[in-house]
């Protein structure tokens, strides 16, 4: 067998539900029935919230099986063991909508990662506050959209971005440092599929220019961390975090240089983990399948 997925072949179905007997007989006997071949299992017991969380890479024999036929099918499993699932084709790319400000880092980061096939997503656009990165993103061929926000003009800009990512067909979209707060309205709206990536040193420094402020407190791990986006802002889900080591030696221009190397790499790991399926939802917390 090709090591490449064949589309239309190999899946992924991610579940979480209370925990039961049986669960995972259910679960595989659903796959002898329709041919799959197990490639990868990964579970996980919460004992604490009694809980149970699994992610299953399969193939099927027959090709033609389609998607929505293996969904609807695992539709009375799931409602017989009140499970939350997901099922998708493996080969099929997550289309992500990312947004960016003036630094730039993390979108040129995710850039070249699509661009040389290490991330399974699909760009179909780029929207920013700012021109700055339009002629990145026209030199990798992909739609910049320039929406100005101000006080007065943040409830058209919101809603301009939900018309883009409705007509896009966007499953995810990523904050790559776009320094814009959103409304409590439109993080309900992209709950479970917005990623947000910020530096470490929050809640301790805050505002503007934190690494000078971190650089005169002496710290010594400057680090990133990658969440959902909630209505609490920066407090959501984490999905990853990093650190590095830094000393007194280390000037505050260096300090944001390190930052935003670990902040690109943490970025780009939140986004191959959610479009691999391997993140689910734990209440205020993630379980992540690496």
């Amino acid at each position: 067998m090709s090591s490449r997925p064949q589309p239309g072949r190999e899946f992924v179905l991610t579940l979480s539900c209370p925990d039961r007997a049986g669960l995972v007989h259910a679960v595989t006997s659903f796959l002898v029935n329709h041919s799959g071949n197990i490639l990868e299992s990964q579970q996980f017991d919460d004992r604490l919230q009694d809980r149970f969380f699994m992610r299953m890479h399969f193939e099927v024999s027959a090709p033609a099986t389609p998607l929505e036929q293996l969904r609807t099918d695992f539709g009375p499993v799931a409602e017989a063991y009140r499970i939350t699932w997901q099922l998708h084709d493996v080969t099929t790319p997550t289309r992500t909508l990312i947004m960016v400000s003036k630094f730039g880092h993390c979108l040129n980061d995710l850039l070249f990662r699509q661009s040389t096939g290490s991330l399974n997503i699909e760009i179909p656009a780029i929207v920013s506050n700012h021109r700055d990165f339009e002629p990145l993103a026209r030199n990798y061929g992909i739609p910049f959209h320039h929406i100005p926000v101000t006080q007065q003009t943040k409830a058209e800009a919101e809603a301009r971005l939900l018309e883009l990512v409705a007509e896009l067909d966007v499953d995810l979209v990523v904050l790559a440092r776009y320094m814009q707060i959103l409304s409590d309205d439109l993080c309900k709206r992209l709950d479970g599929r917005a990623i947000n990536i910020h530096h470490s040193f929050l809640p301790s420094f805050k505002g503007a220019r934190p690494y000078v402020q971190a650089h005169r407190r002496g710290v010594k791990l400057v680090g990133a961390t990658a969440h959902y986006v909630t209505p609490d802002l920066d407090e959501g889900p984490i999905i990853e975090q990093d650190v590095v080591r830094v000393n007194h030696s280390h000037t505050p221009d260096e300090l944001v240089t390190m930052g935003r190397d670990v902040e690109a790499r943490v970025l780009s790991r939140a986004v191959q983990w959610h479009s691999e399926s391997r993140v689910l939802a734990n209440g205020n917390c993630t379980v992540v399948f690496r």
